[in-house]
């Protein structure tokens, strides 16, 4: 009772904080649940990071395997499929970043030049569907599809999941499909939040509704852009494993083996849990350079950067 008494800004120490907490209780609240959901899905399993140090046995749990070293992390870098895997991974993620990365900036602008409100809640709501469709259900309707287009116009249908040639292209495509629509949502807010009248001066001045785009609309969702853009090529090995286990045969392995999918032969499917941890963090380094350098880069070129 004694601090309700006593004015907020007087307080201190542990009564300022238990002040606070009474104050914002109810957003607590709803910030538990997630916080909790990252303690005990991405914090504390990362002391299973150890094991590839270590040559695990179920038996003798993760203190009580042997440790070994850097032996997974030599046999990763010596294996015939290293380079391989490495030029699979970043293949299709500078595939993707380049086709796929412009395709929601284009329709979140397009969009909001509609000027009937309900096409434009339509053409969203359409775009916004595949994204909740399964992976499952989506990929077979993508190879299902292309196969019929053929048959429609009058040509032979392809066995498009034995080729390996194939392979980067229905992946692309299919991420561009499933994804555009769902990844145009920040963009859209970003152009929401732009001052109208900015526009309402840019047409007094007579300009067209495509200087308004380019000299009003892109150069306001610029920092949206390279922030997404910095995590994009900050996790350019973290391709799509669902997807590719999908699709992948071993026809296509050629370009369709990646990072992950080798992880799950060698680390799941053969039970070597040290050796799947190893590529793991390796991958998870990478990653982590990657977007510091990356970020460092923007920093300096644009002033935009995530920290």
């Amino acid at each position: 009772m004694a601090d309700k008494m006593i004015p907020e800004r007087e307080l201190r120490g542990f009564n300022r904080v238990l002040h606070l907490c009474r104050r914002d209780r109810d957003l607590l609240i709803i910030i538990s649940l997630p916080f909790v959901y990252y303690i005990l899905f991405k914090y504390l399993p990362m002391y299973g990071v150890i094991l590839a140090f270590k040559d695990f046995a179920v038996n003798k749990g993760i203190l009580g395997s042997p440790w070994v070293g850097l032996r997974w992390f030599e046999q990763f870098f010596s294996s015939p499929y290293f380079f391989r895997l490495i030029r699979n991974t970043f293949l299709l993620s500078i595939y993707s970043i380049i086709f796929s990365f412009p395709v929601p900036i284009v329709f979140a602008i397009l969009l909001s030049e509609i000027r009937y409100r309900w096409y434009q809640r339509v053409a969203q709501t359409a775009s916004y569907l595949p994204y909740f469709l399964s992976m499952v259900v989506a990929m077979g309707m993508v190879v299902n599809f292309l196969n019929v287009a053929l048959v429609r116009l009058g040509l032979t249908p392809l066995d498009f999941m034995n080729d390996a040639r194939w392979f980067r292209t229905i992946y692309v495509v299919s991420g561009i499909w499933q994804t555009f629509g769902f990844n145009a949502i920040l963009y859209l807010a970003a152009i929401t939040a732009i001052d109208p009248q900015l526009y309402e001066a840019a047409t007094i001045d007579g300009a067209t509704q495509l200087q308004k785009i380019r000299s009003i609309t892109l150069p306001s969702i610029v920092p949206t852009i390279v922030i997404l853009l910095i995590l994009n090529l900050g996790n350019m090995l973290n391709v799509g494993f669902e997807k590719i286990i999908l699709l992948y045969t071993p026809a296509n392995y050629e370009t369709a083996d990646v990072i992950s999918t080798y992880v799950y032969r060698r680390g799941l499917q053969e039970n070597n849990f040290g050796f799947g941890t190893a590529v793991g963090l390796f991958n998870s380094v990478i990653n982590l350079v990657l977007i510091i350098v990356f970020n460092k880069l923007s920093r300096r070129l644009s002033s935009i950067s995530l920290w």
